[in-house]
């Protein structure tokens, strides 16, 4: 059994028929929740694969809206005791996923600002979210291969968030024919 997550409900609209073998959990958005809502997930039953579905905002504005699979996931908002950007204390400074192409900042703030994008981007940032690192940080702990697929929603500039309201519905269909031509479900 598999288990298909998403921040929000809104990013599963395309899939409203169950698929057949996969479970389905919504977590919440920001990484807190996304960590709480998988670890009891993970804790409760066991899982073959976890596939994260959801939405991203692109930093590269040369980057082509599209479904992306995550290789690399970081954490944009902390520091180090040495004040280094991306660094956490005591956590990893990158969660390795072995799969796809793309790089995804994650940090618990919606970004629609272009100086906080230029800062991402300096960090190695491709896209950004709020709950990748959470996902790849829990699914390593317990030990179960998650796959990352996000569809690019807005330019995280200003306005993003409007952008992003308008573009949810189609990313979800987006990603649900990724799930379709990947799984046969």
């Amino acid at each position: 059994m598999k288990l298909l997550v998403a921040a929000l409900e809104s990013e599963l609209v395309a899939f409203s028929e169950p698929l057949e073998g996969f479970d389905r959990l919504v977590t919440g958005p920001g990484k807190l929740k996304a960590t709480y809502g998988l670890t009891r997930a993970l804790d409760a039953s066991t899982y073959d694969e976890i596939v994260v579905v959801g939405t991203a905002g692109a930093l590269d504005p040369d980057l082509a809206a599209g479904v992306y699979e995550i290789d690399v996931a970081f954490q944009h908002d902390v520091r180090d005791e040495e004040g280094v950007a991306g660094q956490h204390v005591s956590m990893p400074p990158r969660m390795i996923l072995g799969q796809g192409t793309m790089t995804i900042a994650t940090g618990d703030s919606f970004i629609d600002d272009a100086d906080a994008v230029i800062g991402i981007r300096a960090l190695g940032g491709q896209l950004v979210d709020m709950e990748s690192y959470a996902y790849a940080w829990v699914a390593t702990q317990f030990g179960v291969p998650i796959r990352i697929w996000k569809a690019v929603s807005d330019r995280a500039q200003d306005d993003a968030n409007t952008t992003w309201n308008e573009a949810v519905t189609a990313c979800s269909h987006q990603l649900r024919d990724r799930i379709r031509d990947e799984f046969s479900v």
